[in-house]
């Protein structure tokens, strides 16, 4: 599985809005040129994370983009799927073959008319629960917390000195 450069983009903006020392929004063409991208691909993006409602759109010449929630409330799982979409990341391609028969889970001791056992693929099923706790770490994992652990890495190298 990987992802998008485009949820990398969106991630690293987010950063940069929520860690901005001017607390207010910045334009596209200096998030663009921090994220060493095109104006035009972050533009396509950011609208994304504003219809989302993970971002907001600041008119005017002086316009831009700020966060539309706190930093600790836009999880990375928010706006992977925003990015890539919301679809599973398994779906199971083998249900009439036979190794899924072989691998279906049968309720109970029934057998079904043919003698094959009727339940969910075994193999999606694992896939199903790795995809659970990829979804639930990546939805323990902020913008807010990024940015405390980097402060904290920080700190610990002026420390060092």
């Amino acid at each position: 599985m990987q992802f998008s450069k485009s949820t990398d983009y969106a991630l690293h903006a987010l950063l940069h809005l929520a860690n901005s020392e001017r607390r207010y929004n910045i334009g596209i063409k200096e998030l663009a040129a921090m994220l060493g991208v095109s104006e035009s691909y972050l533009s396509k993006i950011m609208s994304k994370l504003r219809q989302d409602g993970i971002v907001r759109a600041v008119p005017g010449v002086k316009g831009g983009y700020e966060l539309a929630r706190q930093a600790g409330e836009i999880t990375f799982l928010d706006v992977i799927q925003v990015i890539e979409g919301r679809q599973h990341l398994f779906e199971c391609s083998n249900l009439n073959s036979q190794q899924h028969r072989l691998l279906a889970e049968a309720k109970g001791a029934e057998r079904i008319g043919n003698g094959l056992g009727n339940g969910e693929c075994l193999v999606k099923k694992v896939m199903d629960g790795a995809e659970q706790h990829l979804h639930q770490y990546l939805r323990e994992q902020t913008i807010q917390s990024v940015l405390d652990e980097a402060n904290k890495r920080c700190n610990h190298e002026v420390d060092k000195k």
